[in-house]
């Protein structure tokens, strides 16, 4: 039985292309996973924030562009719009 050298530097040349491939198409998920996260938790923040704000004389209006800001930076979001608010 005769093993060739250059056949096994092939496979392990192609599996280290695969997973070098695989880091670079798992990254973007990654970032989307963690924006579609940071939404949630933004939005989910908003309504209790109405909810319990609304006792307290504080409210924040739901629209795309407070959404977004809460979407992509999460709770300092928040605090971000609470600070233009009521300090602009």
């Amino acid at each position: 039985m005769h093993v060739d050298i250059w056949a096994i530097a092939a496979y392990a040349f192609g599996l280290l292309m695969l997973y070098a491939i695989a880091r670079i198409l798992i990254a973007p998920v990654r970032l989307i996973l963690k924006l579609i996260y940071n939404g949630i938790i933004g939005g989910i923040l908003l309504v209790i924030l109405n909810i319990l704000g609304a006792f307290f004389g504080i409210h924040i209006a739901i629209n795309p562009l407070t959404a977004l800001i809460a979407g992509f930076l999460g709770v300092p979001g928040i605090v971000l719009l609470l600070f233009i608010k009521y300090f602009f």
